[in-house]
């Protein structure tokens, strides 16, 4: 063999060992990668071959899946009273991934999460029968808000606060996640994802807004467990007209001066006085009303497992004297849920012990064996039980002879708190209409919080309850009176 022969066929064995191991190379140590990579077809293709398993309500599938009659995509996410759920479900679409807890178990619901297969799935690679996600969510509660909200801009959430279940998650505008699950559905996509995508906005869980005058139960609560409050009848000292600490600024109260002036804590939550709640935060000091906030959920992520993304806020920056004391009206940077304020009031219910609020109860494969389970949920104490007593004492007040009357309940114990949020430059912006209450009857306990945005009436009446508390009071006595 002359020397350019042999010269060549090293270089072509070369190359052909060179091929050998990176072929190896892909099989061996980057398939999985591959196979996993968001990018590949085939994946997407997988996740629609078959059926997918379903997200329960009540027992009751919400979801389910129909034959497509297209070459890629076998079958294709359908949703029963798809609006009604949307802020729960989410949407599972081949064009536009998946949201909520659709997104959260992906895998579960494909068949595609190892949990779910048996030997012989994993002996010949197949995918496994789905699994399904059972919800704590109660159908009536749910019912309730969405009718309740139709007309209006909002969000209301419902839990109970012995066990942290989420009975209630609705937004309006709501959503038909049916109408984006194929692929293609742009022009379906295209209205949905208009006006920054309002329609499939979760205000309920993930806009965090100023919480106005419903946020007085955490100054309370601050303002009892350090010392500043010992009774909640005797009279504060408070005067009215009030002028913000570090200010020559008046800070008035709807309720107006006379009937604010040198109040019990009882009567000002009744009259929602600022004054009263003003000069407790001033006093309190930014430290111990973050504390408390932070307590009862602000400034965390918390996982429902849809996960609250931004979190409800209590500044942590330094904050000068005056802006603390708007902090404890719920003013100035202070901002939150429906979801988080329902966590402050079940607390506050539920004898000061916060449990984890969560919306899914158990996990399960194709044939009810339990992959995840969420019946025994983290549980803290955040106030004193004492605390707690005297706070529900003061918000039944409000719920008898204040602005919560139109949350009360036949034959039930109802306890309440307004609020009402100032919005935009020099108040531009209608203000944000917000009801939170407990209820309670033969055993059962609900907390509901509710926001609306489209409020488009006289401050007095947002304050007093007109708008937000009825559809509290459909939330309670849908659970109450199962």
């Amino acid at each position: 063999m002359n020397k350019t022969i042999r010269r060549a066929s090293v270089f072509c064995l070369l190359l052909v060992l060179a091929l050998l191991v990176r072929v190896t190379w892909v099989q061996a140590y980057q398939g999985q990668a591959l196979a996993d990579d968001q990018h590949n077809r085939r994946n997407l293709i997988g996740q629609y071959e078959n059926p997918l398993g379903n997200i329960i309500v009540g027992g009751e599938a919400i979801t389910g899946s129909t034959k497509t009659g297209g070459k890629d995509f076998g079958y294709k996410r359908t949703y029963t009273d798809g609006p009604l759920y949307a802020p729960i479900t989410g949407y599972s679409s081949q064009a536009y991934g998946t949201s909520m807890l659709e997104g959260i178990y992906k895998n579960v619901l494909n068949g595609s999460d190892s949990r779910l297969k048996t030997v012989m799935d994993t002996l010949t690679n197949k995918r496994a029968a789905p699994g399904n996600v059972l919800t704590t969510i109660d159908k009536d509660v749910q019912k309730a808000a969405y009718d309740a909200l139709q007309g209006k801009q909002g969000a209301a959430v419902a839990l109970d606060p012995a066990t942290g279940q989420i009975l209630g998650v609705v937004n309006n505008p709501s959503f038909d996640p049916g109408r984006i699950t194929g692929a293609n559905d742009a022009e379906a996509w295209a209205e949905l994802s208009a006006d920054k995508g309002k329609a499939m906005e979760n205000v309920a869980l993930r806009k965090p807004q100023a919480p106005g005058s419903t946020f007085k139960l955490v100054t309370l609560a601050a303002a009892i467990e350090n010392g500043l409050v010992t009774s909640i009848d005797q009279q504060t000292g408070i005067p009215d007209p009030y002028t913000i600490p570090g200010t020559r600024t008046l800070l008035p109260s709807e309720a107006g001066s006379a009937a604010c002036n040198n109040v019990s804590v009882r009567t000002a939550l009744r009259l929602s006085c600022n004054n009263v709640f003003a000069e407790l935060a001033s006093k309190l000091g930014q430290d111990k009303m973050r504390a408390t906030a932070e307590k009862l959920g602000f400034n965390m992520q918390i996982d429902t497992p849809v996960r609250t993304n931004p979190p409800s806020k209590y500044p942590a920056k330094k904050m000068s004297v005056d802006q603390v004391a708007q902090t404890g009206i719920g003013q100035f940077d202070v901002q939150a849920t429906p979801l988080q304020m329902a966590m402050v009031t079940a607390a506050i219910e539920n004898g000061g012990k916060l449990v984890a609020p969560h919306m899914v109860s158990e996990v399960t494969d194709a044939n009810g064996n339990v992959l995840e389970s969420f019946k025994d949920p983290e549980s803290r104490q955040v106030m004193s039980e004492k605390t707690a007593s005297m706070i529900r004492d003061a918000m039944r007040t409000v719920a008898t002879e204040g602005g919560g009357k139109p949350a009360q309940v036949s034959g039930a114990e109802v306890g309440g708190k307004t609020g009402t949020a100032q919005r935009g430059v020099n108040n531009s912006l209608a203000p944000l209409a917000w009801f939170t209450s407990y209820g309670t009857m033969n055993g059962k306990q609900i907390a509901v919080a509710v926001v609306i945005e489209n409020s488009d009436t006289d401050r007095s009446e947002i304050g007093g309850g007109r708008l937000a508390a009825p559809i509290a009071q459909k939330m309670m006595e849908a659970w109450l009176k199962k």
